[in-house]
């Protein structure tokens, strides 16, 4: 074994480990979010939007349907529609981002797509930061959108046990809705 490759074990083996309390500290600092949640796009206009938290996903997505391409100074951007609600009952959301990149993904099944990359804001536990999503058909699957892990690296801690630790609750959102669809 080179001197190298000894010196880097030695290394890990001397680092310190987190203590019970630091681990405490930092549980008081980054929101505790449950398996899904009530999530917002505010930079898309898509609020609230039912998303489930997937640490085994390296990228976030969300439904998107007729997806269109068109140019903005020069640079591309794509026009999509998003519903935000799963049985339909909501009117769909036209909503237009930049797009940041194409990328080839392979889903849970193994199926290789590639898909637009848009950037826009996430609403969740009070907080909203920039993530990266990409356009794909989620119409078959359980939930509109996925937010994987490089989206909330960071931000949030999962407990796997739970649901809709943010705060809201289904009331809330449909009672939200309808104001909405109410007002001119």
């Amino acid at each position: 074994m080179s001197d190298a490759r000894k010196l880097r074990r030695d290394e890990r083996v001397e680092r310190p480990r987190k203590s019970p309390v630091l681990r405490l500290r930092l549980a008081d600092e980054i929101p505790i979010v449950g398996w899904r949640e009530w999530v917002g796009l505010p930079d898309l206009g898509v609020d609230p939007i039912k998303a489930k938290i997937d640490s085994g996903a390296r990228t976030s997505a969300i439904h998107a349907f007729r997806e269109r391409v068109t140019y903005e100074k020069g640079a591309p951007h794509v026009s999509f529609m998003v519903r935000p609600g799963q049985r339909g009952k909501a009117a769909p959301i036209e909503c237009i981002a930049e797009i940041r990149d194409e990328r080839e993904i392979k889903s849970s099944t193994g199926h290789k797509q590639v898909r637009y990359v848009i950037e826009t804001g996430l609403s969740l536990g009070g907080r909203v930061w920039p993530i990266e999503l990409t356009l794909a058909d989620r119409d078959p699957m359980g939930f509109r959108m996925l937010l994987g892990r490089q989206a909330i690296r960071g931000r949030c801690l999962i407990d796997t046990s739970h649901s809709y630790l943010d705060g809201l609750n289904y009331a809330d959102i449909t009672s939200s809705r309808a104001s909405k669809r109410k007002s001119p």
